[in-house]
């Protein structure tokens, strides 16, 4: 019996849409969305429409450049990588060695690491 399957050839393959990678495309579309509703309230609260049009048009245009950059010189996860590395200390202080005392016993055992 022979049965005809189809190949998916995209796996492990970045997401990508016009130029843009990974999570970048999220936050695009959430700083459109937010550019929508800053519309909304510019327009609700009596601020001429041209005005409100002219302001979230160069707010999103700022938005796509700034988006696209990141996108080109981060790459996938480059941006997520840049924001751990801020969170890694300097260096750290111990007042005693029975932290590394420790992980000998725990490794003699075969639960340490």
């Amino acid at each position: 019996m022979n049965s005809v399957y189809q190949i998916n050839k995209g796996i492990n393959k970045q997401i990508e849409f016009k130029g843009l990678k990974a999570q970048y495309i999220a936050y695009l579309a959430v700083g459109l969305v937010v550019l929508l509703i800053l519309f909304a309230v510019l327009y609700i609260t009596g601020v001429n429409m041209y005005v409100c049009l002219f302001i979230v048009g160069m707010l999103g245009t700022i938005l796509y450049t700034w988006v696209t950059k990141f996108s080109r010189k981060y790459g996938r996860y480059g941006l997520m990588k840049k924001a751990a590395k801020k969170g890694v200390p300097s260096h750290v202080r111990f007042h005693s060695r029975k932290v590394f005392s420790g992980l000998q016993k725990n490794k003699q055992n075969g639960t340490g690491y």
